[in-house]
C-alpha cells in the first residue's frame, strides 16, 4: 500500500497581516500551518502529522510548500493566499531504482561537536556548516535518504528567526540546494520525503520535493 501525503502549495498574499507576521518569525509560520492538520495528535503533533514546510521565494510573490498526511486548507485565514492541494501517491508510485529526478530541499546543515569524557551527560555544540563542509553534509544525508547526487547547486536562503525558550531568539541557518540525482532505494527514499531530512523542520527545512528529470 502507498504511504499516504498530500501537498499543499499556497500563493502567498503579500498584503495579509498574518502572512506578513509569519514571515518575520518561523514560530508564528508553524503555528499557522499547524492549522492545516487535523486536531489531536498528542504530544507531538508535527511529527504525527509528518508536516513539513519550505518557502520558496522570488522577486515577485512567495510560495509555500506544506507537505503532511493530511491537509485542510479552509483552516488558514481567509486572506492568507491561493491554495491547491495535490495528492502524493503518483510521485511515491513512479519512483524506481535508476530513476533519474530533479530535486530541491532547504536544510538547516549543522553538526554536533563531541564533548569530553569529562562532560558526559551534557548536550554537544552545535557547529552550523556552511561551503563545502555544508555540500558534503548533504551529500551525505541525499547518500542515507537514497539519492546518488548527480549536480548540487547550493543557493543561501535567509536565516529564519524563530522564538526559543523563555521567548529568546534563536535563528537557524538555511541553505537551499537544486539539482539533478539518481534514485538508488525507492523505500529508503520515500521515508525521507515523508520524514524530511536533517533538522529545524518545524521552521521550514528538511522537505524534498522530486519530479522526474528531463531525458
Amino acid at each position: 500500500m502507498s504511504p499516504r501525503a498530500a501537498l499543499a502549495r499556497i500563493r502567498l498574499n503579500p498584503h495579509s497581516r498574518a502572512v506578513q507576521r509569519d514571515l518575520r518569525n518561523a514560530t508564528d509560520m508553524h503555528r499557522t500551518l499547524m492549522r492545516l492538520a487535523p486536531d489531536g495528535l498528542g504530544d507531538s503533533p508535527r511529527q504525527a502529522a509528518g508536516l513539513l514546510y519550505r518557502l520558496d521565494a522570488s522577486d515577485t510573490f512567495s510560495t509555500l510548500l506544506v507537505q503532511a498526511a493530511a491537509l485542510d486548507p479552509t483552516r488558514l485565514p481567509d486572506d492568507y493566499g491561493h491554495t491547491d492541494v495535490k495528492d502524493l501517491t503518483p510521485v511515491f508510485n513512479a519512483l524506481q531504482k535508476g530513476l533519474a529526478v530533479r530535486y530541491r530541499i532547504v536544510v538547516n546543515p549543522v553538526k554536533t561537536e563531541r564533548l569530553s569524557l569529562e562532560a558526559k551527560g551534557q548536550r554537544g555544540k552545535r557547529i552550523t556548516l556552511t561551503g563545502p563542509d555544508a555540500d558534503q553534509w548533504w551529500a551525505r544525508r541525499a547518500h542515507e535518504a537514497g539519492l546518488h547526487l548527480t549536480t548540487a547547486l547550493p543557493t543561501p536562503v535567509a536565516a529564519v528567526r524563530c522564538r526559543g525558550d523563555n521567548s529568546t531568539a534563536v535563528r537557524h541557518h538555511l541553505v537551499r540546494y537544486d539539482g539533478v540525482a539518481t534514485v538508488t532505494d525507492p523505500d529508503v527514499l520515500t521515508e525521507a520525503v515523508l520524514g524530511g531530512i536533517g533538522r529545524a523542520k518545524a521552521y521550514g527545512a528538511g522537505l524534498l520535493s522530486l519530479a522526474r528529470a528531463a531525458t
